[in-house]
């Protein structure tokens, strides 16, 4: 009976000096075992937890309504969708140009999207102008409050006014000759003093390679805001000789007004369908 109480109490010391202590335990082990209770303890439908907030179950339903395509429909969607509809009738009613006008001078036009170029050829000479109706309806001024009532025939007309690039090239020229051209705020460029002054602007004019998207910023680039009346003139008269005058740019805007009204229609279609799922 000793001998085996004896080699109990052996084996019960050998044991007991086999378990490492808990400070040699690995850290990512403990880690494990807590982050292995915690959700243990989150899903146990015991007792203790029946105060415990479930993590994994939503407060509140959202208002949805199925759909076979399998996405979120609320109520605010479908008045969204009825609000596009009525929107687009609108938009299409006052649509002045169910097709873009035509550019006189023989300009050939390019679309990409809501880019836009024009293309001219002149003894040998590439004019190309580009623009892109993004961004191009000026922002509208705010009236007097007592003058804010006006009827529908009364509110000013949407003009896309957009900046655009003219980029002429010469045969045998190891760069294009290119302006930045824009229309001013305040209507009026330099010639003021003439009986008719120009409409629209030329901001920077520099030499860049032929074709070429982006404005290179280590060509030279002539500013015009400080130039010389005379030299300012004569880059007026070189683009005028070339076709870019005011009858051109007057043209050029009711092009970019009729493009942009189309692509907002565009978006407009696009989005209610977004918005219904179709």
């Amino acid at each position: 009976m000793l001998k085996c109480v004896s080699r109990a109490v052996q084996l019960a010391a050998r044991l007991s000096a086999s378990v490492p202590p808990a400070a040699s335990v690995s850290p990512a082990l403990r880690l494990s075992s807590a982050f292995t209770r915690s959700i243990w303890s989150l899903s146990h439908s015991g007792p203790a937890s029946g105060s415990r907030p479930r993590l994994l179950t939503a407060t509140r339903a959202l208002p949805t309504v199925s759909c076979g395509c399998g996405s979120l429909h609320t109520e605010g969607d479908k008045a969204f969708a009825e609000f596009l509809t009525d929107e687009i009738k609108e938009e299409k009613k006052i649509q002045k140009n169910k097709s873009l006008p035509q550019m006189s001078g023989g300009w050939e036009l390019e679309l990409n999207g809501t880019e836009a170029k024009l293309i001219r050829s002149l003894s040998g000479e590439k004019v190309t102008i580009t623009f892109n109706v993004n961004n191009s309806i000026p922002p509208q001024l705010e009236e007097d409050p007592e003058h804010t009532q006006k009827s529908p025939e009364d509110e000013p007309e949407i003009v896309s006014t957009p900046n655009f690039v003219v980029e002429v090239t010469k045969p045998g020229a190891k760069s294009s000759l290119v302006f930045d051209c824009h229309f001013p705020e305040d209507e009026s460029a330099h010639g003021e003093g003439e009986e008719e002054s120009d409409i629209f602007a030329i901001r920077e004019v520099s030499f860049q390679p032929e074709g070429d998207v982006e404005w290179k910023e280590t060509s030279y680039t002539l500013n015009t805001d400080s130039l010389d009346w005379a030299l300012y003139d004569h880059l007026m008269d070189f683009l005028a000789d070339r076709g870019v005058d005011n009858t051109f740019v007057d043209e050029l805007t009711e092009l970019s007004t009729a493009l942009e009204h189309q692509e907002y229609i565009k978006f407009l279609d696009d989005l209610s369908t977004f918005v219904k799922c179709k």
